[in-house]
């Protein structure tokens, strides 16, 4: 969350404040080693936990009465020497040292602070290695770099207190987070303090950080007052949160050693998806799956179980009937023919090969849920004790990456009853997890899309290594940085690999220059979809689009979303597939097929002939209808004709960087189609 500044407002002594202490240790020389020591006392304008608990609670509510605020403060202490074992580089800015630090937030205000989340701005190329009482927001797990700033949240405190509900006792009014790490090209005597220190929770604005003594570091920070929330301070729980995945961790029955969860993956993005699904997570009390029905553990182990604590505690426990013990958990889906199984399924939105379709598409296939029997561990043999597993992902296998938060406390869900009854079911305790998709620099996109139109006598192709560029060791070299070369139109049903004849020649014909005698590479990409403008006349306009299927995999219940940025509105029917416009942005179509009849988009098969006969794509193909009334003053043909985004299957497709919109082929052929016109009429006033 982005802080405003502060400098100009007189800040309370009771506000959120940050501090970020350092202390350089003796030289090594004088053993300057990090080990043991005491962090030195709090900064004076934070309470110091030793002195405030002695005030009189009554003193200290009305110091902090007026305003609502949270205390935070970091500790930084820095060691002089390199990383053992005294590892040397002969560039300074690559040497590595140790440091330890102390984040240290404490709540002021009137308000219990909620999911509590710090900002740190790390930049000295930082390895966090371990945090205490924490973990890192984005679900990364530990050793991880957090050289560019990183938010931390509680684990497992995750809700700070305040003095009022506490009576001052700063075990639940506070939390001190230990942190361990490498960082990189700080001299031993400097003092390498992050950036800034700041709240990350929404609806809190800080000041901006400030030097306390020449180790330290604060801010402080109060609620905004223009801050919009949908809670009040007498609600227990967050609100729920949006994002592209909801993941809901509810315990829906609960024992001393033991309970039940109910897991559900809903897609909340319009034009996301999920194949074959696999959900990681980390458990962080010792926890092991023991039963579960609608999915399974990737891998099914029970050893780190009956060699591990697990069976030292658990005697009169059969271990060997345990899914699995992992502390890295990664969870599959079920296939559909055990959809009904009383002992694996039967459970509602379960066995579906790890299918998640968007709402718009099928709002039952949106959803993916299973359950599973967790044990605890010592201390936690509580009927009242719950500690969700930390660091979630989610992925799938031709589909974008999503990045995840840690799980958020929510007001527990409402479940439909076990037992087939017509009410709901409140869930004993609920957390959510949120995930978005994330765009991958280092990833390159799995489709991409060619343009060709009526008055253009070539197809645009996709670009080179749209999708990838090609082993530079295969026997057929290429060109990976030369521009994609134009080609027929009947080119695009012929594999890449046997095109070089089709493209040499239409290149000598269109006097296209070759690089170095090297053709450019090809797009590489599985799935292929070409945008061919069709027609373009006075009341409205059509446009065909083509999938190919490059792949030996079919793709069942594929859809595509094509963004028109203008002319999109202007949709009037979508012939052979399911289409419409996006609720709520008329700008993107999104299509798809029939079921039982063009939902599946078959992979590539064998020419009639395998000798001589190339392979041929699996294609699918349907014409769009538009109407100009909607979209007065569209130049259809000089641009806006084109999709500025197209999504198949989830994945976001490459697109051309050129248009087929050459000015004077389109006179030519427009007078070409005019002539024809006047030809036709003659013959049949002739008749």
């Amino acid at each position: 969350m982005a802080t405003t500044s502060l400098s100009s407002i007189p800040m309370p002594k009771r506000h959120v404040v940050v501090d970020w202490n350092q202390f350089v240790k003796a030289s090594e020389a004088k053993g300057g080693a990090l080990g043991g020591g005491q962090f030195p006392p709090l900064s004076s304008h934070f309470s110091n936990p030793t002195t405030a608990a002695k005030q009189p609670p009554s003193s200290r509510f009305r110091r902090h009465h007026s305003i609502p605020s949270v205390a935070m403060m970091a500790v930084h202490l820095h060691s002089g020497r390199a990383t053992p074992p005294n590892i040397t580089a002969s560039n300074p800015i690559d040497q590595p040292y140790k440091f330890q630090s102390t984040l240290y937030i404490q709540n002021n205000g009137l308000q219990e602070l909620k999911s509590w989340r710090a900002f740190v701005g790390f930049r000295h190329g930082e390895l966090l290695v371990s945090a205490s009482n924490a973990v890192l927001l984005d679900g990364s797990p530990l050793p991880a770099n957090v050289s560019n700033g990183t938010v931390f949240t509680g684990y497992p405190t995750t809700d700070l207190k305040t003095a009022i509900e506490t009576a001052g006792d700063l075990a639940q009014m506070s939390v001190r987070v230990e942190l361990v790490g490498t960082e990189f090209g700080v001299s031993p005597e400097d003092f390498p303090l992050p950036s800034n220190i700041s709240l990350a929770n929404d609806g809190f604005i800080c000041a901006n950080s400030t030097m306390q003594g020449n180790t330290s570091m604060s801010t402080c920070c109060i609620r905004d007052p223009n801050a919009r929330t949908t809670i009040n301070a007498t609600e227990q729980f967050l609100p729920r949160q949006s994002g592209d995945l909801s993941i809901m961790y509810d315990v829906i029955s609960a024992y001393e050693s033991n309970y039940w969860a109910q897991v559900t993956i809903s897609n909340q993005n319009q034009t996301g998806r999920l194949d074959n699904w696999q959900l990681s997570w980390e458990w962080m009390r010792k926890e092991f799956i023991y039963t579960m029905r609608g999915a399974t553990p990737y891998k099914i182990d029970s050893s780190k179980c009956i060699f591990g604590d697990q069976a030292k505690f658990y005697q009169s426990l059969d271990l060997s009937r345990a899914l699995s013990c992992e502390h890295k958990q990664t969870i599959i889906d079920l296939p559909p023919t055990l959809a009904n199984d009383q002992t694996l399924g039967s459970i509602p939105y379960c066995c579906r090969n790890g299918t998640i379709l968007p709402s718009t598409m099928d709002p039952s296939m949106s959803i993916s849920s299973f359950q599973m029997q967790v044990y605890k561990m010592p201390p936690d043999l509580n009927v009242t004790i719950f500690n969700p597993p930390q660091n979630w992902k989610i992925n799938g296998t031709f589909n974008q990456d999503y990045k995840c938060g840690n799980p958020i406390r929510v007001s527990p869900s409402l479940l439909p009853s076990p037992n087939g009854l017509p009410v709901q079911v409140e869930a004993i305790a609920s957390w959510q997890v949120v995930c978005n998709k994330t765009q991958s620099s280092t990833r390159p996109p799995k489709c991409c899309v060619s343009f060709s139109s009526f008055f253009y006598d070539s197809v645009i192709p996709c670009k080179t290594c749209a999708c990838g560029c090609p082993n530079p060791r295969q026997e057929q070299a290429c060109n990976a940085t030369a521009n994609a070369i134009a080609l027929p139109s009947y080119a695009l049903l012929i594999p890449f690999e046997n095109r070089t004849k089709i493209t040499t020649e239409y290149a000598r014909l269109k006097h296209i220059p070759i690089s170095n005698n090297l053709l450019p590479c090809g797009d590489n990409c599985g799935v292929t979809i070409n945008w061919h403008l069709s027609s373009d006349y006075r009341k409205g306009w059509t446009s065909r689009v083509t999938l190919f299927n490059w792949g030996d995999t079919n793709f069942s219940d594929w859809f595509v979303a094509a963004e028109l940025d203008k002319a999109g509105v202007g949709l009037e029917r979508v012939y052979s597939f399911n289409g419409s416009s996006l609720p709520g942005d008329s700008s993107t179509i999104f299509m798809h097929g029939f079921p039982s009849g063009n939902d599946y988009l078959l992979g590539q098969v064998n020419g009639s002939n395998p000798n001589k006969d190339p392979k041929r794509p699996g294609t699918l193909q349907s014409v769009i209808l538009f109407d100009k009334k909607k979209t007065p003053g569209i130049n259809v043909a000089r641009g806006d004709g084109f999709p500025t985004k197209v999504i198949f299957n989830g994945e976001e497709c490459s697109l051309p960087t050129i248009l087929p919109i050459n000015s004077a082929s389109m006179v030519s052929s427009n007078n070409s189609m005019y002539s024809l016109f006047i030809t036709l009429v003659l013959m049949f006033l002739l008749h």
